[in-house]
């Protein structure tokens, strides 16, 4: 359920800055699975797993489900590990621009 449910048009276009501007897709070096990949800084990763990303991830996928979606914020060790190498291969920027 979402908490918040933008309306206007200038609210959902900072909505979708803030969830889908900038990301690079990383492929998990352990199964495969895709996410959407952005780094702000050094320190601050965000992290958009689809559906289809939470079903191939055998750490993610074995764990109980949690209706409130806060479980997903459980990383998966090897999908952190496949973003770092990204990250020093040069795949992912990091820092943010327009302040996205």
């Amino acid at each position: 359920m979402a908490s918040f449910v933008p309306t206007s048009a200038e609210t959902l276009e900072d909505q979708r800055l803030y969830t889908q501007a900038r990301l690079s897709t990383v492929a998990c070096l352990g199964c495969g699975a895709e996410v959407g990949v952005k780094k702000n800084s050094e320190h601050h990763t965000s992290i958009q797993w689809s559906t289809a990303a939470r079903e191939r991830c055998p750490e993610l996928s074995g764990r109980p489900s949690d209706p409130s979606g806060r479980g997903l914020q459980q990383g998966c060790g090897r999908l952190v590990a496949s973003i770092e190498a990204a990250v020093r291969d040069g795949a992912v920027p990091v820092g943010a621009e327009d302040g996205y």
